[in-house]
Protein backbone atom coordinates (compact mmCIF):
# COMPACT_ATOMS: atom_id res chain seq x y z
CA UNK A 1 0.00 0.00 0.00
CA UNK A 2 1.28 3.24 -1.21
CA UNK A 3 2.05 6.44 1.47
CA UNK A 4 3.33 6.02 5.20
CA UNK A 5 2.17 8.64 7.54
CA UNK A 6 3.89 8.66 10.96
CA UNK A 7 1.04 10.33 13.65
CA UNK A 8 2.03 11.58 17.07
CA UNK A 9 -1.31 11.70 18.33
CA UNK A 10 -3.09 13.04 21.91
CA UNK A 11 -3.02 16.73 20.83
CA UNK A 12 -6.76 18.53 20.04
CA UNK A 13 -7.22 18.88 16.35
CA UNK A 14 -7.94 22.60 16.13
CA UNK A 15 -8.63 25.43 13.04
CA UNK A 16 -10.43 25.64 10.58
CA UNK A 17 -10.74 23.40 6.97
CA UNK A 18 -13.15 23.95 3.87
CA UNK A 19 -15.09 21.16 2.51
CA UNK A 20 -15.73 21.26 -1.79
CA UNK A 21 -18.36 18.86 -3.98
CA UNK A 22 -19.45 15.37 -2.92
CA UNK A 23 -17.22 12.79 -4.35
CA UNK A 24 -20.68 10.80 -4.84
CA UNK A 25 -22.12 13.39 -6.86
CA UNK A 26 -19.02 15.06 -8.75
CA UNK A 27 -17.85 11.61 -10.68
CA UNK A 28 -21.40 10.99 -11.74
CA UNK A 29 -22.43 14.41 -13.11
CA UNK A 30 -19.26 14.61 -15.13
CA UNK A 31 -20.44 11.37 -16.73
CA UNK A 32 -24.29 12.77 -17.27
CA UNK A 33 -22.59 15.51 -19.45
CA UNK A 34 -22.09 12.88 -22.02
CA UNK A 35 -25.67 12.37 -22.73
CA UNK A 36 -25.33 15.82 -25.12
CA UNK A 37 -22.82 17.05 -27.08
CA UNK A 38 -22.43 20.51 -25.49
CA UNK A 39 -20.82 22.07 -23.27
CA UNK A 40 -21.43 21.53 -19.44
CA UNK A 41 -19.26 23.06 -16.64
CA UNK A 42 -18.99 21.81 -13.20
CA UNK A 43 -18.34 24.13 -9.83
CA UNK A 44 -17.44 23.12 -6.66
CA UNK A 45 -15.58 20.23 -7.95
CA UNK A 46 -13.00 18.72 -5.52
CA UNK A 47 -9.06 17.92 -5.99
CA UNK A 48 -9.52 13.98 -5.39
CA UNK A 49 -8.06 10.93 -7.41
CA UNK A 50 -11.90 9.91 -8.57
CA UNK A 51 -12.06 13.09 -10.50
CA UNK A 52 -8.80 12.81 -12.14
CA UNK A 53 -10.00 9.29 -13.08
CA UNK A 54 -13.21 9.89 -14.34
CA UNK A 55 -11.55 13.18 -16.17
CA UNK A 56 -9.16 10.63 -18.01
CA UNK A 57 -11.78 8.05 -18.58
CA UNK A 58 -14.12 11.04 -20.89
CA UNK A 59 -10.73 12.39 -22.87
CA UNK A 60 -10.05 8.47 -23.49
CA UNK A 61 -14.29 8.56 -25.07
CA UNK A 62 -12.66 12.02 -26.90
CA UNK A 63 -14.12 14.42 -24.87
CA UNK A 64 -13.00 17.50 -24.24
CA UNK A 65 -11.63 17.90 -20.95
CA UNK A 66 -10.39 21.25 -18.75
CA UNK A 67 -9.90 21.02 -15.14
CA UNK A 68 -9.07 23.94 -13.29
CA UNK A 69 -8.20 22.83 -10.23
CA UNK A 70 -7.66 25.85 -8.48
CA UNK A 71 -10.84 27.08 -9.25
CA UNK A 72 -12.52 23.73 -8.81
CA UNK A 73 -14.59 24.01 -12.07
CA UNK A 74 -14.49 21.01 -14.77
CA UNK A 75 -15.67 22.18 -18.51
CA UNK A 76 -16.52 19.12 -20.55
CA UNK A 77 -17.03 19.09 -24.13
CA UNK A 78 -18.52 15.69 -25.36
CA UNK A 79 -19.20 16.75 -29.40
CA UNK A 80 -16.95 13.86 -30.68
CA UNK A 81 -17.12 10.30 -28.86
CA UNK A 82 -15.54 6.89 -29.35
CA UNK A 83 -15.06 3.76 -27.95
CA UNK A 84 -11.51 3.43 -26.18
CA UNK A 85 -9.49 0.89 -26.08
CA UNK A 86 -10.73 -1.79 -23.33
CA UNK A 87 -7.87 -2.46 -21.54
CA UNK A 88 -6.79 0.93 -21.22
CA UNK A 89 -9.91 1.65 -19.39
CA UNK A 90 -8.89 -1.18 -16.90
CA UNK A 91 -5.90 0.07 -15.85
CA UNK A 92 -6.93 3.14 -15.14
CA UNK A 93 -9.86 2.34 -13.50
CA UNK A 94 -8.71 -0.36 -11.61
CA UNK A 95 -11.47 -1.22 -9.42
CA UNK A 96 -13.79 1.43 -10.00
CA UNK A 97 -17.41 0.83 -11.37
CA UNK A 98 -17.85 4.39 -12.57
CA UNK A 99 -16.70 2.80 -16.02
CA UNK A 100 -20.41 1.03 -15.95
CA UNK A 101 -22.58 4.29 -15.84
CA UNK A 102 -20.99 5.32 -18.80
CA UNK A 103 -23.21 2.42 -20.30
CA UNK A 104 -26.44 4.43 -20.59
CA UNK A 105 -24.95 8.01 -21.77
CA UNK A 106 -23.04 6.36 -24.56
CA UNK A 107 -25.33 3.43 -25.85
CA UNK A 108 -27.67 6.80 -26.75
CA UNK A 109 -24.87 8.54 -28.12
CA UNK A 110 -22.67 5.69 -30.29
CA UNK A 111 -25.52 3.01 -30.06
CA UNK A 112 -22.65 1.07 -28.31
CA UNK A 113 -20.63 0.66 -24.92
CA UNK A 114 -18.01 -1.94 -23.57
CA UNK A 115 -17.66 -2.70 -19.72
CA UNK A 116 -14.25 -4.19 -19.04
CA UNK A 117 -13.46 -6.72 -16.62
CA UNK A 118 -12.44 -4.21 -13.68
CA UNK A 119 -9.81 -4.78 -11.69
CA UNK A 120 -10.46 -8.38 -11.43
CA UNK A 121 -14.37 -7.24 -10.36
CA UNK A 122 -15.75 -10.05 -12.37
CA UNK A 123 -18.90 -9.70 -14.61
CA UNK A 124 -21.49 -11.54 -12.93
CA UNK A 125 -20.72 -9.68 -9.14
CA UNK A 126 -24.20 -8.53 -8.13
CA UNK A 127 -24.02 -5.17 -8.22
CA UNK A 128 -22.41 -5.39 -11.83
CA UNK A 129 -24.97 -7.71 -12.58
CA UNK A 130 -28.12 -5.60 -11.59
CA UNK A 131 -26.63 -2.32 -13.53
CA UNK A 132 -26.67 -4.61 -16.83
CA UNK A 133 -30.31 -6.26 -16.12
CA UNK A 134 -30.96 -2.60 -15.88
CA UNK A 135 -29.48 -1.87 -19.17
CA UNK A 136 -30.88 -5.12 -20.51
CA UNK A 137 -34.17 -3.90 -19.93
CA UNK A 138 -34.08 -0.85 -21.73
CA UNK A 139 -33.11 -3.23 -24.92
CA UNK A 140 -29.08 -3.36 -24.90
CA UNK A 141 -27.48 -6.67 -25.98
CA UNK A 142 -24.51 -7.23 -24.68
CA UNK A 143 -21.90 -9.88 -26.16
CA UNK A 144 -19.33 -11.35 -23.54
CA UNK A 145 -15.57 -10.74 -25.20
CA UNK A 146 -11.99 -11.68 -23.66
CA UNK A 147 -11.91 -8.36 -22.00
CA UNK A 148 -15.44 -7.42 -20.77
CA UNK A 149 -18.62 -6.80 -22.12
CA UNK A 150 -19.99 -5.18 -25.70
CA UNK A 151 -23.16 -3.34 -25.75
CA UNK A 152 -25.07 -2.66 -28.41
CA UNK A 153 -28.19 -0.63 -28.88
CA UNK A 154 -29.05 -1.12 -32.01
CA UNK A 155 -33.13 -0.11 -31.39
CA UNK A 156 -32.34 2.48 -28.81
CA UNK A 157 -32.96 2.44 -25.64
CA UNK A 158 -36.73 2.02 -24.47
CA UNK A 159 -38.26 2.90 -21.24
CA UNK A 160 -39.73 0.24 -18.60
CA UNK A 161 -40.91 -0.12 -15.64
CA UNK A 162 -37.96 -0.51 -12.67
CA UNK A 163 -37.93 -1.76 -9.21
CA UNK A 164 -35.33 -1.84 -7.17
CA UNK A 165 -35.34 -4.33 -4.43
CA UNK A 166 -33.33 -2.16 -2.42
CA UNK A 167 -32.50 1.45 -2.62
CA UNK A 168 -29.41 1.23 -4.32
CA UNK A 169 -27.18 4.57 -5.28
CA UNK A 170 -25.50 2.72 -7.75
CA UNK A 171 -28.28 1.17 -9.32
CA UNK A 172 -30.46 4.63 -9.42
CA UNK A 173 -28.21 6.40 -10.96
CA UNK A 174 -27.68 4.07 -13.75
CA UNK A 175 -31.25 4.03 -14.52
CA UNK A 176 -31.57 7.38 -14.04
CA UNK A 177 -28.70 8.24 -17.18
CA UNK A 178 -30.37 5.31 -18.89
CA UNK A 179 -33.78 6.77 -18.94
CA UNK A 180 -33.34 10.35 -19.65
CA UNK A 181 -33.36 9.58 -23.14
CA UNK A 182 -35.25 6.54 -23.36
CA UNK A 183 -38.45 6.64 -25.54
CA UNK A 184 -41.52 6.16 -23.53
CA UNK A 185 -42.03 6.62 -19.32
CA UNK A 186 -39.90 4.79 -17.32
CA UNK A 187 -41.29 4.48 -13.38
CA UNK A 188 -38.83 3.65 -11.38
CA UNK A 189 -40.17 2.32 -7.29
CA UNK A 190 -37.89 1.72 -4.59
CA UNK A 191 -35.27 4.29 -5.80
CA UNK A 192 -32.37 6.04 -3.60
CA UNK A 193 -33.10 9.78 -2.75
CA UNK A 194 -29.66 10.59 -1.42
CA UNK A 195 -29.06 14.55 -1.38
CA UNK A 196 -26.62 13.25 -4.24
CA UNK A 197 -29.41 11.36 -6.29
CA UNK A 198 -30.93 14.70 -6.00
CA UNK A 199 -28.68 17.13 -6.87
CA UNK A 200 -27.67 14.61 -9.70
CA UNK A 201 -31.66 14.78 -10.75
CA UNK A 202 -31.28 18.74 -10.65
CA UNK A 203 -28.55 18.55 -13.20
CA UNK A 204 -30.53 16.00 -15.20
CA UNK A 205 -33.15 18.94 -15.03
CA UNK A 206 -30.77 21.51 -16.24
CA UNK A 207 -30.15 19.69 -19.11
CA UNK A 208 -33.79 19.14 -20.29
CA UNK A 209 -34.80 16.07 -18.71
CA UNK A 210 -38.45 15.38 -17.18
CA UNK A 211 -38.20 13.84 -14.21
CA UNK A 212 -41.15 13.67 -11.26
CA UNK A 213 -39.89 12.95 -7.93
CA UNK A 214 -42.86 11.22 -5.73
CA UNK A 215 -43.15 10.87 -1.72
CA UNK A 216 -42.76 7.14 -1.60
CA UNK A 217 -39.61 6.66 -3.38
CA UNK A 218 -40.91 6.57 -7.09
CA UNK A 219 -39.49 8.65 -10.06
CA UNK A 220 -40.95 9.01 -13.49
CA UNK A 221 -38.75 9.74 -16.27
CA UNK A 222 -39.65 11.32 -19.37
CA UNK A 223 -37.66 10.42 -22.05
CA UNK A 224 -36.72 13.56 -24.04
CA UNK A 225 -34.91 13.26 -27.45
CA UNK A 226 -32.06 15.85 -26.85
CA UNK A 227 -30.17 16.94 -23.96
CA UNK A 228 -27.70 20.43 -23.36
CA UNK A 229 -24.80 21.07 -21.57
CA UNK A 230 -25.23 22.48 -17.52
CA UNK A 231 -23.80 24.93 -15.40
CA UNK A 232 -23.67 23.39 -11.95
CA UNK A 233 -22.43 24.00 -8.65
CA UNK A 234 -21.82 20.63 -6.79
CA UNK A 235 -23.23 19.95 -3.35
CA UNK A 236 -20.73 20.13 -0.48
CA UNK A 237 -19.56 16.76 0.62
CA UNK A 238 -21.15 15.41 3.58
CA UNK A 239 -19.14 12.49 4.27
CA UNK A 240 -16.20 14.30 4.62
CA UNK A 241 -17.86 17.01 7.12
CA UNK A 242 -19.21 14.80 8.95
CA UNK A 243 -15.68 12.39 9.65
CA UNK A 244 -13.90 15.89 10.39
CA UNK A 245 -16.42 16.39 12.85
CA UNK A 246 -16.22 12.96 14.63
CA UNK A 247 -12.14 13.62 14.62
CA UNK A 248 -13.19 16.85 16.96
CA UNK A 249 -14.97 14.46 19.07
CA UNK A 250 -12.38 12.19 19.54
CA UNK A 251 -9.38 14.06 19.96
CA UNK A 252 -11.29 16.60 22.11
CA UNK A 253 -10.91 19.33 19.59
CA UNK A 254 -12.84 22.29 17.91
CA UNK A 255 -13.15 22.12 13.93
CA UNK A 256 -14.68 24.75 11.79
CA UNK A 257 -15.58 23.13 8.52
CA UNK A 258 -16.29 25.53 6.03
CA UNK A 259 -18.73 24.60 2.98
CA UNK A 260 -20.92 22.46 5.44
CA UNK A 261 -24.24 22.69 5.24
CA UNK A 262 -26.73 21.89 7.62
CA UNK A 263 -29.65 20.15 5.29
CA UNK A 264 -28.68 16.78 4.34
CA UNK A 265 -26.76 16.39 7.52
CA UNK A 266 -29.74 16.94 10.12
CA UNK A 267 -29.82 13.42 11.27
CA UNK A 268 -25.46 13.34 11.51
CA UNK A 269 -26.22 16.59 13.84
CA UNK A 270 -28.96 14.91 15.75
CA UNK A 271 -26.61 11.86 16.88
CA UNK A 272 -23.51 14.45 17.15
CA UNK A 273 -25.71 16.20 19.94
CA UNK A 274 -26.73 12.96 21.17
CA UNK A 275 -23.39 11.87 22.28
CA UNK A 276 -22.56 15.06 23.65
CA UNK A 277 -20.22 17.31 21.07
CA UNK A 278 -21.42 20.95 20.21
CA UNK A 279 -21.90 22.25 16.80
CA UNK A 280 -22.65 25.91 15.56
CA UNK A 281 -24.67 26.57 12.14
CA UNK A 282 -23.95 29.53 10.24
CA UNK A 283 -23.75 31.21 7.15
CA UNK A 284 -20.64 29.77 6.05
CA UNK A 285 -19.89 26.43 7.78
CA UNK A 286 -20.58 24.45 10.82
CA UNK A 287 -18.24 24.24 13.95
CA UNK A 288 -17.92 21.03 15.58
CA UNK A 289 -15.98 20.98 18.70
CA UNK A 290 -16.20 19.19 22.36
CA UNK A 291 -17.15 20.67 25.00
CA UNK A 292 -14.83 18.96 27.37
CA UNK A 293 -17.87 17.39 29.05
CA UNK A 294 -18.08 13.20 29.01
CA UNK A 295 -19.10 11.70 26.15
CA UNK A 296 -22.56 9.90 26.37
CA UNK A 297 -22.77 5.98 24.88
CA UNK A 298 -26.11 5.78 22.23
CA UNK A 299 -27.45 3.16 19.82
CA UNK A 300 -26.77 3.92 16.29
CA UNK A 301 -29.20 2.31 13.12
CA UNK A 302 -27.32 3.07 9.40
CA UNK A 303 -29.83 3.49 7.33
CA UNK A 304 -30.72 4.85 3.52
CA UNK A 305 -31.25 8.61 3.29
CA UNK A 306 -33.06 10.41 5.31
CA UNK A 307 -31.37 7.93 7.90
CA UNK A 308 -28.04 8.04 9.66
CA UNK A 309 -25.55 7.45 6.34
CA UNK A 310 -23.05 4.00 6.07
CA UNK A 311 -20.16 6.77 5.91
CA UNK A 312 -20.68 8.13 9.06
CA UNK A 313 -20.65 5.33 10.86
CA UNK A 314 -17.11 4.18 10.48
CA UNK A 315 -15.36 7.94 12.31
CA UNK A 316 -18.15 7.90 14.83
CA UNK A 317 -17.33 4.69 15.90
CA UNK A 318 -13.83 6.36 16.83
CA UNK A 319 -15.31 8.95 18.75
CA UNK A 320 -17.81 6.16 20.24
CA UNK A 321 -14.37 4.32 22.12
CA UNK A 322 -14.48 7.52 24.12
CA UNK A 323 -17.85 7.62 25.22
CA UNK A 324 -19.12 6.56 28.56
CA UNK A 325 -20.87 3.76 28.62
CA UNK A 326 -21.91 0.79 26.05
CA UNK A 327 -22.77 2.00 22.82
CA UNK A 328 -24.55 -0.19 20.11
CA UNK A 329 -24.10 0.14 15.91
CA UNK A 330 -26.05 -1.81 13.87
CA UNK A 331 -25.44 -1.59 10.62
CA UNK A 332 -28.03 -2.28 7.79
CA UNK A 333 -26.85 -0.80 4.24
CA UNK A 334 -23.51 -2.46 3.96
CA UNK A 335 -22.94 -6.24 5.01
CA UNK A 336 -19.36 -6.13 5.61
CA UNK A 337 -18.27 -2.87 7.50
CA UNK A 338 -16.85 -3.45 10.67
CA UNK A 339 -13.07 -5.08 9.25
CA UNK A 340 -11.84 -1.67 10.61
CA UNK A 341 -12.22 -2.15 14.36
CA UNK A 342 -10.15 -5.01 14.83
CA UNK A 343 -7.33 -1.97 14.47
CA UNK A 344 -9.06 0.03 16.58
CA UNK A 345 -9.16 -3.15 19.53
CA UNK A 346 -5.14 -3.09 19.00
CA UNK A 347 -5.06 -0.06 19.95
CA UNK A 348 -7.47 -0.47 23.00
CA UNK A 349 -10.80 -0.42 22.14
CA UNK A 350 -13.32 -2.64 23.72
CA UNK A 351 -15.22 -3.73 20.33
CA UNK A 352 -17.58 -7.03 19.67
CA UNK A 353 -19.19 -7.37 16.44
CA UNK A 354 -21.66 -9.53 16.36
CA UNK A 355 -24.60 -11.37 13.29
CA UNK A 356 -27.17 -10.72 14.90
CA UNK A 357 -29.54 -7.65 13.77
CA UNK A 358 -28.42 -5.27 17.12
CA UNK A 359 -31.27 -2.62 16.56
CA UNK A 360 -35.16 -1.54 16.56
CA UNK A 361 -35.42 -4.13 13.43
CA UNK A 362 -34.32 -6.78 11.83
CA UNK A 363 -32.38 -5.95 8.44
CA UNK A 364 -31.58 -8.13 5.03
CA UNK A 365 -28.18 -9.50 6.63
CA UNK A 366 -30.02 -10.86 9.98
CA UNK A 367 -29.86 -14.38 8.66
CA UNK A 368 -27.05 -13.84 6.08
CA UNK A 369 -24.07 -14.79 8.53
CA UNK A 370 -22.69 -11.24 8.35
CA UNK A 371 -21.18 -9.39 11.38
CA UNK A 372 -23.30 -6.20 10.93
CA UNK A 373 -23.37 -5.28 14.47
CA UNK A 374 -20.82 -3.54 16.48
CA UNK A 375 -21.07 -3.30 20.72
CA UNK A 376 -18.75 -0.80 22.29
CA UNK A 377 -17.83 -0.45 25.50
CA UNK A 378 -15.87 3.26 26.79
CA UNK A 379 -14.17 4.75 27.18
CA UNK A 380 -10.82 3.11 26.53
CA UNK A 381 -7.72 5.42 26.18
CA UNK A 382 -6.46 4.75 22.58
CA UNK A 383 -2.59 4.09 22.21
CA UNK A 384 -0.41 4.54 19.24
CA UNK A 385 0.03 1.47 16.42
CA UNK A 386 1.50 0.55 13.05
CA UNK A 387 -1.83 0.00 10.99
CA UNK A 388 -2.71 -0.34 7.56
CA UNK A 389 -5.40 1.37 5.42
CA UNK A 390 -8.18 -0.86 4.61
CA UNK A 391 -10.39 1.50 2.36
CA UNK A 392 -11.26 4.35 1.84
CA UNK A 393 -14.00 4.97 4.93
CA UNK A 394 -12.08 2.92 6.85
CA UNK A 395 -9.13 4.23 6.53
CA UNK A 396 -9.64 7.60 7.75
CA UNK A 397 -11.61 6.59 10.50
CA UNK A 398 -7.53 4.59 11.15
CA UNK A 399 -6.39 7.58 11.06
CA UNK A 400 -8.65 10.03 13.19
CA UNK A 401 -8.06 6.72 16.23
CA UNK A 402 -4.14 7.11 15.44
CA UNK A 403 -4.54 11.18 15.78
CA UNK A 404 -6.81 10.25 19.30
CA UNK A 405 -4.03 7.76 20.40
CA UNK A 406 -1.15 8.61 23.11
CA UNK A 407 2.14 8.25 21.35
CA UNK A 408 3.79 7.28 17.73
CA UNK A 409 1.61 5.43 15.24
CA UNK A 410 2.40 4.74 11.52
CA UNK A 411 -0.16 4.85 8.72
CA UNK A 412 0.43 2.75 5.99
CA UNK A 413 -1.57 3.08 2.70
CA UNK A 414 -2.71 6.46 3.34
CA UNK A 415 -2.54 7.40 -0.37
CA UNK A 416 -6.20 5.69 -0.93
CA UNK A 417 -7.41 8.38 1.61
CA UNK A 418 -6.56 10.44 -1.55
CA UNK A 419 -9.56 8.88 -3.17
CA UNK A 420 -12.28 10.88 -1.35
CA UNK A 421 -10.61 14.05 0.82
CA UNK A 422 -8.88 16.78 -0.81
CA UNK A 423 -5.80 18.03 0.59
CA UNK A 424 -5.81 16.10 3.78
CA UNK A 425 -2.16 16.30 4.37
CA UNK A 426 -2.73 19.86 4.12
CA UNK A 427 -6.14 19.90 6.12
CA UNK A 428 -4.28 18.19 9.15
CA UNK A 429 -1.34 20.60 9.24
CA UNK A 430 -4.08 23.49 9.50
CA UNK A 431 -5.30 21.54 12.23
CA UNK A 432 -2.07 21.24 13.93
CA UNK A 433 -1.79 17.81 13.74
CA UNK A 434 1.23 16.46 14.59
CA UNK A 435 2.13 14.40 11.19
CA UNK A 436 5.06 13.17 8.86
CA UNK A 437 4.79 11.66 5.23
CA UNK A 438 7.67 8.86 5.19
CA UNK A 439 7.50 8.02 1.60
Amino acid sequence: MAGVLKVRGGRPLTGEIRVRGAKNLVSKAMVAALLTDETSVLRNVPLIRDVDVVSELLRMHGAEVDYDQAAGTVTITPASLHLPDPAMVDELAGSSRIPILFCGPLLHRLGEAFIPDLGGCHIGDRPVDFHLRVLEDFGAIRDEQELGLHLTAPSGLKARKVKLPYPSVGATEQTLLAAVRAKGITELRGAAVEPEIMDLIAILQKMGALITVDTDRTIHIEGVERLHGFTHTALPDRIEAGSWAAAALATKGDITILGAVQDPMMNFLNVYRKVGGEFDVFDGGIRFWHPGTPLRSLPIETDVHPGFMTDWQQPMVVALTQAEGVSIVHETVYENRFGFTKALNKMGAKIQVYRECLGSKRCRFGQANFYHSAVIQGPTPLQAADITVPDLRGGFSHLIAALAAEGESNVAGIDLINRGYEHFMQKLQALNADVERLD
